[in-house]
């Protein structure tokens, strides 16, 4: 009997973390990679231009 208490325990954890997983995923929204491609456009055209201050 005490075996099967102690193979509750991940069974009980396994389905609180599903639970809470798809709880908190509840409210997450799409988004684009827009900010990202913006900012790594930024990044490349910072490292393509010469420095003027040399």
């Amino acid at each position: 009997m005490a075996a099967l208490a102690w193979l509750l325990i991940p069974l009980v954890a396994a389905i609180g973390a599903g639970l809470w997983g798809s709880w908190a995923n509840r409210t997450r929204k799409v988004r684009s990679d827009g900010p990202e491609l913006i900012g790594y456009a930024r990044f490349r055209e910072a490292m393509e231009n010469p420095r003027s201050n040399r």
